[in-house]
């Protein structure tokens, strides 16, 4: 099986975060959504995307089985995929789950929808809106654990550490001295060289990317994700951060997204919950208004590269677009937009040539490229989301 993961629709209805990935690329539980079904096909998989993300995230030229890209893959439903004759299309109501065409057709997904219908009557998990993303953390960090460490032997945990359950999984280089974990509330992944310093309290589900390192004295209440090459600190719950981000210092995030290339400030929070413990709304780009989540705990959902300045006060349902710089004193608006810069006391545009000197000092920390391909990506985010800017 070849596969390639096509955008739906939620491309459009998880903006911010789907500016700078396909959908496929999103971060829940352990791995990404392609992560995920790359460890099912054993099979590096490819992209069918937005135009200017396709240079970046390219397709697989020789795919015989396009998979949606917001769909999280189970035994079950692997199996029902891996069935599927070419020329069929695997849907549930309106969802088009996959189709199977010849090794190196191309079908775009209006075509694929007009193949011979198979019904897929199992349950699944779909990324459709940014909140479902910690919604749905738990469960595919637990799918993901044992994924990941199933017929394997964890390397050795130090015995300065004290561990309540036998749900914890150490990968290769993990330094850890003197925490507690908690695993009989879920299972707990530390990943290669990972660290996790002295005097932190972990509650699974949880777990820590590849080279990322928790601080010491940190609070970690579980159903919580820290990917790769990322530093945490303070008190965290339910969040989920991608990678290459940093959370370093004290300060509360929760029930919250946080992309690549961020950085919260110190003694920085976040509100879960409104003071009247209403339904939480987040700003919806599609809509152009405040769409209601179902939500009474919502948090912060941070696209990219955000940034934002010391004690820092995110209200409850704030949604920060690609690239905001926030800072200032007072709660900032609900929905901060892409290429902000500022705060409670207003904003400005922040200009792609400041954003780009820093963001190349950025990368540079992380030994990563700040290569043309991502500086296009960034121009071309910049302009289609020009209209959000109104100052």
């Amino acid at each position: 099986m070849n596969i390639n993961l096509f955008d739906d629709h939620s491309a459009l209805s998880l903006r911010p975060l789907t500016f700078t990935r396909p959908v496929a690329d999103l971060r829940i539980g352990i791995l990404t959504i392609a992560e995920k079904w790359e460890k099912y096909s054993s099979a590096a998989v490819g992209f069918c995307t937005s135009g200017y993300l396709a240079v970046k995230y390219k397709i697989r030229p020789d795919a015989d089985t396009y998979i949606n890209g917001s769909i999280c893959p189970d035994l079950h439903l692997f199996d029902a995929i891996a069935a599927l004759q070419s020329g069929e299309v695997l849907s549930q109501d309106t969802i088009i789950i996959a189709y199977k065409v010849n090794p190196g057709e191309l079908l775009s997904l209006a075509e694929g929808a007009l193949l011979r219908p198979v019904h897929y009557s199992g349950t699944f998990t779909q990324i459709v809106f940014p909140e479902d993303i910690f919604k749905n953390n738990d469960v595919q960090l637990r799918a993901d654990f044992a994924l990941l460490t199933k017929g394997r032997v964890s390397a050795k945990l130090s015995a300065t550490n004290t561990v309540l359950g036998d749900q914890i999984f150490l990968e290769e280089g993990v330094e850890a001295e003197c925490a507690t974990f908690n695993t009989l509330t879920g299972p707990v992944y530390l990943g290669k060289n990972s660290q996790v310093w002295e005097g932190s309290h972990i509650r699974g589900s949880f777990s820590l990317g590849e080279g990322s390192r928790v601080k010491m004295g940190t609070k970690i209440y579980g159903q919580t994700t820290v990917g790769p090459f990322s530093t945490v600190g303070g008190e965290l719950n339910n969040a989920v951060i991608w990678g290459y981000s940093s959370k370093g210092h004290e300060g509360y995030l929760g029930n919250s997204v946080m992309g690549q290339w961020c950085n919260i400030g110190a003694d920085s929070n976040n509100s879960n919950l409104k003071n009247n413990y209403a339904e939480v709304k987040l700003w919806d780009y599609e809509q152009l208004s405040f769409r209601k989540t179902g939500l009474q705990f919502c948090g912060l959902i941070m696209a990219d590269h955000v940034k934002c300045g010391i004690n820092t006060m995110f209200n409850t349902g704030t949604v920060a677009g690609v690239s905001a710089n926030v800072f200032g004193s007072g709660y900032p608006r609900n929905f901060i937009p892409d290429f902000a810069w500022g705060g409670p006391q207003g904003f400005d545009v922040y200009a792609l040539e400041k954003m780009f000197a820093t963001t190349e000092k950025v990368f540079e920390r992380k030994n990563v490229e700040f290569n043309q391909i991502e500086k296009d990506i960034l121009a071309s985010i910049f302009e289609l989301t020009s209209i959000y800017r109104s100052f």
